[in-house]
């Protein structure tokens, strides 16, 4: 399985930024993490991320063009207004799952509303690194109609 990671932005300030929300691991550790996940798991994964909107939209883009399974998007802030990122995502109609690393719904209110969760097959929130993980078995699951 071929799966496209793509994180938003500040995402790469994990580690650094509210750390009794997101923890200590950078966002380097987590990203080495979820490589080394997959990987036992016999996936293919590309890791990007952005703190610019449109670089978000060209990846989803490549995801469609290079053949890529599915897509798992932690678009951040992008989440709560993005419509672009939507209709790129739905344009794609390739399967996609959103991730949140914290629970939002424990946050502040703005946080609770996804533009993106309508376009995406799931969400899943809250488990910290784990939620990328959780969401490769989720797209495998989805890819093998489980």
């Amino acid at each position: 399985m071929k799966i496209m990671v793509i994180n938003g932005p500040n995402i790469n300030m994990i580690g650094i930024r509210e750390k009794e929300v997101y923890g200590n691991k950078t966002f380097f550790e987590i990203c080495k993490y979820i490589e080394a996940e997959a990987k036992k798991m016999g996936h293919q994964i590309m890791l990007f991320q952005s703190n610019i909107e449109g670089e978000i939209i060209n990846f989803l883009q490549k995801a469609y063009f290079e053949d890529f399974d599915g897509v798992i998007i932690n678009p951040g802030a992008y989440t709560h207004y993005s419509y672009a990122i939507r209709d790129a995502i739905s344009a794609t109609r390739l399967p996609c799952v959103e991730v949140h690393m914290s629970n939002v719904y424990t946050r502040e209110e703005f946080r609770h509303k996804s533009v993106i969760a309508s376009v995406c097959a799931g969400v899943i929130v809250g488990f910290g690194k784990e939620s990328y993980i959780l969401a490769i078995e989720a797209m495998r699951g989805l890819l093998n109609n489980d």
